[in-house]
């Protein structure tokens, strides 16, 4: 049952489904209880993650509403925007209830054209966890995440000074769990041997399956597996075969693709993003879409 603490009033109904009844559970994340559907903040901010948001009010509105829905897992980086998102959150929900759990990521930075420069030295990761304590109005983090790689996928080399520089911050108090985001099976066998590893978070999705195999090795360590891009991201999901369950299923190919990421595994949590509350109530409502067994094969395939 989701805390009081998260449900102010009356429990609010999503196409007849309560927030008590939030799709998929929870799933033990160190030592919080994340509900597996969560929110990604990203879409918050401008145009390309870049800039303050088209229409503030909204922002604001979509991040409450996803607490009142009984999310209790938001997922951000302050350098969204940058620092845009965290704001906002801060904003909107500041204090805290205290279920709710806020997961950032650190390793890259905004330049003035908006590109995503790394920023991965031990004082750069340091400076960026300041940061986001900062904004978010924050004395620990739940979760950071250290992100290496690029956006299609991770590239090879050690973590070390760079996850060792974030285990100092967690034995300071400074952060609770550590993450990490676009790495191989091979770094996260490094980073779990400097420090616990809670949860990783990769591209993965019904049409980009590359981490298929790291799927199933998380879930047998128990640690979490975030998708980003679960929808495709900038480039949306395209599959015939995936309009043609949708179609049978008289549902949209969005929800099926997310139903299909909450039945691929127990340990797989969902961060899909959206700046519209509408879209929002969407996307928590159609991820309790129970895929039937013909159906499921028939989706397994589109990444094969």
């Amino acid at each position: 049952m989701i805390p009081a603490s998260l449900s102010p009033g009356p429990a609010t109904t999503v196409d007849g489904m309560t927030s008590h009844d939030l799709p998929g559970g929870r799933y033990r994340v160190g030592d919080l209880d994340l509900t597996r559907v969560g929110y990604g903040a990203m879409q918050l901010a401008g145009p390309g993650v870049f800039g303050p948001p088209k229409d503030h009010d909204a922002a604001i509105a979509v991040l409450r509403e996803a607490v009142e829905l009984g999310i209790n897992h938001i997922d951000t980086s302050d350098f969204y925007g940058p620092h845009v998102t965290n704001h906002l959150i801060r904003e909107a929900l500041a204090p805290y209830p205290d279920d709710l759990h806020i997961v950032t990521k650190v390793g890259a930075r905004r330049d003035e054209q908006g590109g995503w420069p790394p920023a991965r030295t031990p004082d750069e990761l340091r400076a960026q966890v300041h940061d986001n304590l900062r904004n978010l109005g924050l004395d620990a983090l739940d979760v950071v995440n250290l992100r290496l790689g690029g956006v299609e996928g991770p590239e090879p080399g050690s973590l070390a000074p760079q996850f060792e520089a974030l285990a100092e911050l967690q034995q300071q108090g400074l952060i609770r769990h550590l993450g990490l985001s676009t790495v191989t099976a091979e770094q996260l066998a490094e980073a779990r041997s400097i420090a616990p590893v809670v949860c990783v978070q990769n591209l993965y999705n019904i049409a980009r399956r590359e981490d298929d195999a790291l799927v199933d090795l998380t879930a047998q360590q128990g640690i979490a597996y975030v998708p980003y891009f679960p929808l495709g991201g900038f480039s949306p999901l395209q599959s015939d075969a995936l309009e043609s369950v949708a179609k049978q299923l008289d549902a949209t190919p969005m929800t099926v693709a997310l139903a299909w990421l909450l039945q691929r595994s127990p340990n797989i949590l969902l961060i899909p993003g959206t700046s519209s509350v509408a879209h929002l109530r969407e996307n928590v409502a159609s991820a309790g879409l129970e895929l039937p067994e013909d159906a499921i094969a028939e989706l397994d395939a589109i990444g094969g």
